[in-house]
């Protein structure tokens, strides 16, 4: 008898166990269908949201490259004057972003991307006011004050997406940055040229305008993750000490040719945007933005199917990086021969974007994933920070090369991404799976 209610009582006490475990993960099914659904949807909210945060940033310059021609008569200033309304701004944005990135490393993404917007949308302001009364100085300290502000947008947004998303969603997002760089570019040249119809400094009045939207999107669509305890920046600077030891020689060659990547893009812009309005051709205004937006086009589109492919696949990130460059190297190098005719000349330019567009997001993806998230603000904003510098002497050194010739300009520009090409193909060499 004793023997048959304990095994009642164990058939009893097994099937109590069964059961609730049964409607456990029952229950667990059925949340996680929940919440698929719930944040698939906000998770398109907060891309959304994170897009806004480069193309304000884009905007910031490329807007002002169709109208630097007409600037320099209305100001009455030469041609490296008004190159340095678009350096300036990139100059001071690169000096100050390993700063920010601390910043925001150790208080918050957020809490730095809002009042960066802010100020960014106040300093459009004042330059329009300097250009209404004809103040080169008010127009450049505004400008600077713009690029202390970007420092704050879209480098933090990088480490922000570090930051809410995983595996592949990551780098989906991190393509989808780029993209909406590209893609603002793609737009600003256009935009600028259609205000300029209104009047020669329209553009710098509609930052603010842009600056709010973003501003919006971002308070209200995107939820930052608690941050862990604050860090001491004695520890803080050790921890980004020892990873540039471990990883530095990858890291730095990563750095290098970003910042390469769009100094080659923003030069050659800036090249096609002189040619273009010099003899033969004698284009300007809407049409020229058109033409502008051909090259970056291309670098869009891939941006986004390259973010949308790799999906931290180490393998195919190598791989994409050196083809990437190679298709740079060559549709450059080949432009020698092309010089006079502008259609062959276009469509090569346009290979080269879509080379870099096959490199950015593959860097972006490798070096988020490099570092924990307490040290990706520093990281990231240290990256951006070539870039950005790359951007600033890109116009300028394009122009004295121009003053040269236009042959030195390529075989310059194609020598740099043959070494980049080298550098990358032995130093870079990301794991299987990157993060």
């Amino acid at each position: 008898m004793e023997k048959t209610k304990s095994r009642k009582l164990n058939i009893s006490f097994e099937s109590d166990i069964d059961l609730s475990l049964d409607e456990s993960i029952e229950n667990e099914k059925s949340e996680a269908k929940q919440s698929q659904a719930g944040g698939s949807k906000g998770q398109i909210w907060e891309f959304i949201a994170l897009a806004t945060i480069p193309i304000v940033l884009v905007f910031g310059n490329s807007m002002l490259v169709p109208g630097l021609p007409q600037m320099q008569k209305e100001l009455g200033i030469s041609k490296f004057q008004s190159s340095l309304i678009i350096s300036i701004f990139s100059l001071a944005a690169g000096l100050f972003i390993p700063l920010i990135g601390y910043l925001s490393d150790r208080f918050g993404r957020k809490v730095v991307i809002i009042p960066a917007l802010i100020i960014y949308g106040a300093a459009g302001i004042l330059a329009g006011f300097g250009a209404i009364w004809d103040s080169y100085t008010v127009i450049i300290i505004a400008r600077a004050i713009q690029g202390f502000a970007a420092a704050g947008t879209a480098p933090i947004a990088m480490a922000l997406v570090g930051d809410l998303y995983e595996g592949g969603t990551e780098s989906k997002a991190l393509g989808l940055i780029e993209a909406s760089n590209g893609a603002g570019k793609v737009l600003s040249p256009i935009i600028g040229s259609l205000l300029m119809l209104i009047v020669w400094y329209a553009s710098f009045f509609a930052f603010p305008v842009f600056c709010a939207l973003s501003l919006v999107a971002v308070i209200f669509l995107i939820k930052e993750r608690k941050r862990s305890q604050k860090q001491e920046l004695k520890q803080y600077l050790g921890k980004i000490k020892d990873i540039f030891k471990e990883k530095g020689r990858w890291l730095v060659t990563s750095f290098f040719a970003g910042s390469l990547g769009l100094f080659i893009l923003f030069g050659v812009l800036f090249y096609l945007s002189n040619i273009l309005e010099d003899k033969p051709y004698h284009i300007d205004g809407v049409l020229k933005g058109l033409i502008l937006a051909i090259p970056l086009l291309g670098m869009v589109i891939t941006s986004y199917t390259t973010g949308s492919v790799i999906k931290k696949k180490g393998l195919l990130i190598r791989l994409l990086m050196n083809i990437g460059l190679l298709a740079m190297t060559v549709s450059l190098a080949a432009t020698l021969f092309f010089l006079k005719n502008i259609y062959v000349f276009i469509g090569l330019l346009t290979i080269s974007s879509i080379g870099t567009g096959l490199l950015l997001p593959c860097l972006n993806t490798i070096i988020t994933g490099a570092v924990e998230k307490s040290e990706r603000g520093m990281i990231t904003s240290l990256y951006n920070s070539l870039r950005f510098l790359g951007v600033a002497i890109g116009p300028p050194l394009f122009g004295w090369m121009m003053d040269k010739s236009d042959k030195v300009v390529f075989i310059t520009v194609s020598s740099l991404s043959l070494i980049t090409l080298g550098c990358v193909f032995f130093l870079i060499k990301p794991p299987r799976k990157v993060g």
